[in-house]
Order: C-alpha cells, then sequence, then structure tokens
C-alpha cells in the first residue's frame, strides 16, 4: 500500500512539472526595458523634390516635327536664346497661298477703282473688293507672326537643366522640350496631408533624407506654404528652404519631417510599447496593463507625462492579444527605447 501510494504520488508531482512546462513555453516572450528620458519631437512627414527657385518649361505653341536643336544641355543661355525649330513648311505654304489670294483680289480692288472712276460700277463694289482685300492681309500678318511659335527659345536667362526632345520627334502643345533655370537658390517642394498642414508653419526646422545620401540627414527651413490645397489628392504644397552649399540635386526625391514640437528632458517609451494608450508593466512574471497619459508622438519614441514611472519595468513590443494579467516570458530589450 504504501509503495502504490508513493507511485501515485510521483505520478501527481510529474504530471504538474509537465502542465508547468508546457505553461511555460505557451507564455509569450517578449522584451522588457525600462522608460528612458532624452528629448521629443513631432514632426510631419512628406516627400518632396529638390527643384530651382527659378526655372520654367518650354514648349510648343504649335504641334510641328522637331528640325533644330541647340546643342546647350547644362550651358547658359539668355532669355531669348534659341532652344529648337520645328518644320514650318505647311505653314509657310499657307502664308504663300494666302499672298496670291491677296494679289489676286489687290488687282481686283484695283479695276473696281478703275470703273468707279467710269462711274462703270457703284462705290459699293469697290468697297466690297477693298474689305475682302484687307481681310486676307490681316490673316497673312496673323499668320506670320506665328512662323515664331516654331521657333523655340528660353523665356528667361539660366541653365539649360534637361533637353527632352530629340530632331525628328513630333511635339504638341504642352510638351515639355526643355527646362531651363538658375541652378542656386534650389529649395524642395514637399506634399503635405490636408489633416497635418495645421501644424506647419513657416520657418519651423525639418530634416531632409535622399536616397542619394543614405544615412544623412540635412537641415531646411519652411519658407512657403501654398494657401489652397489639392482637393483630390488631399494635400498641400510646402516649399522648403536648403542651405547654398547643399549636396542635393536638381530632381531628387526626398523625405521631409517638419519639426512641430519639441521638448527636451522627458519620459520616453518605443512607440511599439504603447496599445491604444496604455503600456504593459511587468510584475510577477504577468503583464499588468496601466493607463498613462501621452505628450508627443514621434515616429521611434512617444513621450509618456503621467501614469508611469522611470523604475517601471514595460513590455517593449506586446503582441497581439496580449491581455492584462496575461503571464509572459522575458528577455531584456534594448538600452534605449
Amino acid at each position: 500500500m504504501r509503495k502504490r501510494v508513493l507511485w501515485i504520488l510521483v505520478l501527481v508531482f510529474a504530471v504538474g512539472g509537465v502542465a508547468g512546462g508546457t505553461w511555460h513555453l505557451s507564455a509569450p516572450e517578449v522584451s522588457v526595458g525600462n522608460p528612458t528620458r532624452g528629448p521629443a519631437v513631432e514632426a510631419v512627414y512628406a516627400t518632396g523634390v529638390v527643384e530651382p527657385v527659378t526655372w520654367a518649361k518650354v514648349t510648343p505653341l504649335v504641334r510641328g516635327r522637331i528640325i533644330e536643336l541647340c546643342a546647350c544641355e547644362g550651358e547658359t543661355i539668355e532669355a531669348g536664346g534659341f532652344l529648337a525649330r520645328l518644320d514650318a513648311g505647311a505653314q509657310r505654304a499657307r502664308i504663300a497661298e494666302l499672298e496670291a489670294r491677296a494679289a489676286f483680289l489687290a488687282r481686283d480692288a484695283e479695276r473696281y477703282r478703275e470703273l468707279v472712276e467710269r462711274r462703270t460700277v457703284s462705290a459699293q463694289a469697290y468697297e466690297r473688293a477693298a474689305t475682302k482685300l484687307e481681310e486676307v492681309r490681316a490673316v497673312i500678318a496673323a499668320e506670320r507672326e506665328r512662323l515664331a511659335d516654331y521657333t523655340l527659345t528660353a523665356p528667361i536667362g539660366g541653365v539649360v537643366l534637361r533637353r527632352d526632345g530629340e530632331v525628328g520627334e513630333v511635339v504638341a502643345p504642352g510638351e515639355v522640350v526643355f527646362w531651363v533655370g538658375r541652378p542656386r537658390p534650389l529649395w524642395i517642394v514637399a506634399l503635405v496631408d490636408e489633416e497635418d498642414i495645421p501644424k506647419v508653419r513657416e520657418r519651423q526646422r525639418t530634416l531632409i533624407k535622399a536616397d542619394a545620401f543614405p544615412g544623412r540627414a540635412f537641415e531646411g527651413t519652411v519658407r512657403q506654404i501654398t494657401p489652397k490645397g489639392d482637393p483630390v489628392n488631399k494635400n498641400y504644397r510646402v516649399r522648403i528652404d536648403v542651405p547654398a552649399d547643399t549636396p542635393l540635386l536638381i530632381g531628387m526625391t526626398t523625405e521631409v519631417n517638419i519639426v512641430v514640437g519639441e521638448v527636451a528632458d522627458v519620459m520616453l517609451v518605443p512607440v511599439e510599447a504603447v496599445v491604444e494608450d496604455h503600456v504593459f508593466v511587468v510584475a510577477n512574471g504577468r503583464a499588468a496593463s496601466r493607463p498613462v497619459t501621452i505628450g508627443i508622438r514621434g515616429t521611434q519614441r512617444i513621450e509618456v507625462t503621467g501614469g508611469l514611472a522611470l523604475s517601471d519595468t514595460i513590455v517593449l513590443d506586446p503582441p497581439s492579444g496580449l491581455g492584462d494579467g496575461a503571464r509572459i516570458r522575458t528577455r531584456t530589450g534594448p538600452a534605449s527605447p
């Protein structure tokens, strides 16, 4: 009997040990750490493109085939300088046709004038012939003016930043053939979501990153905010000044963080640690949900203004579905969240 009781006790403890081991393995493993102190920065994120402050697109006013281009990409050009010429053969043919008609009408009007002097026809007949002649001459003058549209010139002085046309191509009105501008100064034209634009003000500091310069951040300053937003894309155009010696180049795409709020030496926790304005505090192997008061929300860290102490151990990466009082297995997280 004594041996049987002993075996039963051993079996009970064995089952209990297996159950305890099973619980330990099923409990989620989380990273833990303490809140830290440091500066909190609130920023508005946007994307932008580097552009010259002064520049212009050169587009044709008429449809035509390119027959001549300047070899001036990257070169300095004066306002009115030659850029390209379109084939104006059809336009010149039309002018020649109109001039032939004008010559005929001029002879006709002269004949009517002589007939009026002889009192063979009325003065009104001569006036009608003279009016037709003046109408055709006016059309000729307008068509000659249009000949200038077949030559593309620089609208401003500067540098030919880019050429997008080639000889033989047919271009249409509104199609950009050249970009002309001044290489300095530059700014970034960024697009800010309409829900963030109320926070943006002129002269705010910005941090700028570009794929061309990995690991580097450049500073800029908000210069202009377009008064009217885009109701379709729901954003506003913001222009950001960059230093004169910036290595950023025209046309580069950038990521911009506009600093809209900044405080020094406050309590911080990782963004991932906050779930619906709660954090999980570790106590006796369990995660206890605790409400906290939130200040500035940064992209990586969040300011906590109440409900937490620096000595508290918190879950840095609570898994989805973690409940109040749930058992957890812990591992030490990074020293600075």
